[in-house]
């Protein structure tokens, strides 16, 4: 599909707080300055250099094996030779997990099941969003609760199903989600031995102002937990009342979250539903395949209208901001940039795709125009998004 490559990105911002994203362009820049605001995406896609330059074998991308979302002891590890699930592969980190002497809450996440009048308590709540995380519908951070992100990932998994949408869930979506057994056998909870580089990833605090942030080598985490919890796609209050008494030391086993795999399907339409503040993935017969819970801009700054496509794919971007007295600061990558991990620019000027420094807020948030998703499920995207992809705003 492409190949990847890590590269410095600057996202130009002129009149706009940091806490939201519209950009006046996208330029690739080989150091950590900028000093043409006139570049633009085409400066990017048109640098074999610098972007993801697609192989234009699209046939090889449909034709190849489907990576299963059943993982067994390894998650987000690709073997199929599909040019999607090459580029995920080099995206997302392989996880790998066992099942051995787990918990008493693992196992009673793991073994929870539904009946019509059950409450959904947070072990059940937990399988329930494993389940349509699995199922290629994002909850955004697990943590086990009912919440509006859960519910939003029900009623896409419905759509895409042909049952009935409903704001609760019901017997016929419990049975259509449990359906495939060996997916119903997989671990939501799974026991993980912390590595060195778990415990010593690059952290910093961060700072309030933009020019202190500029300042910084990286946007990196502000600590060990927050790059765990996103590593397994977990609210981190929930990960560490899983691990209360863990010390967070390398060769400790903890319990996580099972990520799963992602959608392998290339993806050549995605509509940005202002009302629901989803991002729908559809494959090249308009089917449903894949959900994202989002931002998808605000009131005061509301997202455009029409289709548009997609122009440029960057995986980490830094981030450029000019203040009301033509001040610019560079903000440099990493998962606490302004756009997280992500930028997918498009054909309309300053907008586009990407991820986020807070998941938490995801659809509980603003922005300045721009789709934010959380980290992980923009870099899921990133990995499966066609060049010239359509991208429709309703």
């Amino acid at each position: 599909m492409y190949q990847l490559k890590k590269i410095s990105t600057a996202l130009a911002i002129i009149g706009l707080s940091t806490a939201g994203f519209m950009g006046h362009s996208v330029a690739a820049t080989s150091s950590d300055s900028v000093t043409n605001d006139s570049i633009t995406n085409d400066s990017i896609t048109n640098d074999s250099s610098n972007d993801f330059q697609r192989q234009n074998n699209q046939s090889t991308a449909r034709t190849s094996q489907e990576v299963s979302p059943v993982t067994n002891g390894v998650s987000q590890k690709f073997t199929s030779d599909s040019e999607t699930a090459v580029s995920l592969d080099k995206l997302l980190p392989v996880l790998k997990y066992n099942t051995d002497n787990l918990p008493t809450v693992a196992n009673e996440v793991n073994n929870a099941s539904w009946v019509e009048g059950t409450e959904i308590d947070r072990h059940l709540g937990t399988k329930l969003q494993a389940l349509l995380n699995w199922q290629h519908h994002g909850v955004g951070p697990v943590d086990g609760y009912w919440g509006v992100n859960t519910r939003k990932a029900m009623q896409a998994f419905q759509k895409e199903n042909g049952l009935n949408v409903t704001d609760t869930l019901n017997q016929e979506t419990w049975q259509a989600l449990t359906s495939d057994e060996d997916l119903m056998k997989q671990p939501a909870l799974v026991n993980y031995q912390l590595t060195e580089a778990d415990v010593s990833v690059k952290t910093t605090n961060i700072p309030a102002s933009t020019e202190a942030k500029s300042k910084l080598d990286g946007m990196y985490y502000e600590s060990s937990l927050e790059g765990l919890a996103e590593k397994f796609h977990m609210n981190e209050k929930y990960l560490k009342a899983l691990n209360s008494d863990a010390r967070l030391t390398a060769g400790e086993t903890i319990t996580v979250y099972n990520p799963g795999n992602p959608n392998t399907k290339p993806v050549s339409r995605v509509v940005a539903d202002k009302a629901t503040e989803t991002v729908y993935a559809y494959d090249d017969n308009d089917n449903l395949i894949a959900s994202y819970p989002a931002t998808v801009g605000s009131t005061a700054t509301p997202s455009p209208t029409g289709k548009h496509t997609v122009e440029v794919m960057v995986h980490e971007p830094n981030y450029t901001y000019t203040d009301d007295d033509d001040g610019q600061y560079i903000i440099p990558p990493g998962p606490n940039n302004p756009v997280g991990s992500v930028w997918i620019g498009l054909s309309k000027p300053t907008y586009g795709i990407h991820g986020s420094p807070d998941p938490a807020r995801i659809s509980r948030q603003a922005s300045a125009g721009c789709v934010r998703l959380t980290n992980w499920d923009a870099l899921a995207l990133l990995g499966v998004i066609e060049n010239d992809a359509t991208v429709e705003f309703r």
